[in-house]
């Protein structure tokens, strides 16, 4: 790679800083697995939740990929990838952050209500806030609400404004509220209905109409739900791909990155850990994407 892409530009500025990056394609998620890492058949990465033996050059496995080691940013196993790449993911817990994903201008109200002020960064429908400390991630702690931190990837959009705070009890109470909702049925708080609907304003470029997105995504939802006993990360990987599959002849964008949310926040309401739902939906929506390509 003898010019360096935006992205790659951007990433080794902040590998430098000592962000762990990775390269994000269109629908702003990881590219996927290579044929030896699909669907985790490698073990996966060893500083994955559990440990395997994955040792793949090429940036597999989503946020357990992302490196601060320039010879890795710029190897030739990673160079298709940020040839395809249209942004810049970075792993928060890697660089002792969490990030409150705010994904509504409501919940954007609630922060500024209840959480101290802290670094913020304005992203295409509310704002991320970004605290000096680490947790688990979790997906809808409230309605709009997802917090990124370990085994987690958010979308780079730029430094920010403000100065960042340390990571208060109030957002890590956001995250012990949630474990301990009633499970599915009885009015769990991260119901993936809590969240944004798709519509058009995510999806300008999308050539098919909002019912048939609409109809799909529900019957795909209902199919995880039924999984609750056992596997819905199957199940959750399968949906993504499919639904991908159908956008592969549209000018784009499609809105998958809000639909890839809601079918992780149904594989995590019948007891999928969020960093599996992640990865299974992220490496479903890539095998969809380059289906009929």
């Amino acid at each position: 790679m003898t010019q360096p892409t935006p992205a790659l530009r951007a990433a080794l500025t902040l590998a430098a800083a000592g962000v762990p990056v990775l390269p994000l394609r269109h629908g702003k998620v990881p590219v996927g697995n290579c044929p030896a890492c699909t669907r985790n058949a490698c073990g996966g990465r060893p500083n994955m939740k559990t440990s395997g033996p994955c040792i793949c050059p090429a940036p597999c496995h989503a946020w357990a990929a992302a490196t601060t080691d320039p010879h890795i940013l710029t190897s030739p196993a990673w160079a298709p990838a940020w040839r395809e790449a249209v942004g810049v993911g970075y792993h928060p817990g890697g660089a002792r952050l969490t990030v409150v994903d705010l994904d509504t201008p409501d919940a954007v109200a609630w922060a500024q209500r209840h959480l101290p002020a802290t670094r913020t960064v304005a992203t295409p429908r509310g704002q991320h806030w970004i605290y000096q400390g680490t947790m688990p991630s979790s997906n809808a702690v409230r309605p709009g609400i997802d917090l990124k931190s370990r085994s987690q990837y958010a979308r780079w959009l730029g430094p920010g404004t403000g100065r960042m705070a340390a990571l208060p009890a109030a957002v890590r109470a956001l995250s012990a509220r949630k474990e301990a909702t009633p499970p599915p049925g009885a009015g769990v708080a991260s119901s993936p209905h809590e969240r944004t609907a798709w519509d058009r304003t995510v999806a300008t470029g999308c050539r098919h109409t909002d019912a048939y997105v609409r109809t799909g995504l529900e019957r795909g939802l209902a199919k995880i739900r039924e999984h609750a006993e056992s596997g819905a990360g199957s199940q959750a990987f399968g949906v993504a791909r499919f639904l991908a599959a159908q956008h592969t002849t549209c000018p784009g964008p499609c809105g998958l990155e809000l639909i890839a949310s809601h079918i992780t926040d149904a594989a995590i309401s019948v007891g999928v850990p969020a960093d599996y739902a992640g990865r299974a939906v992220a490496n479903g929506l890539s095998q969809g994407s380059r289906r009929a390509s």
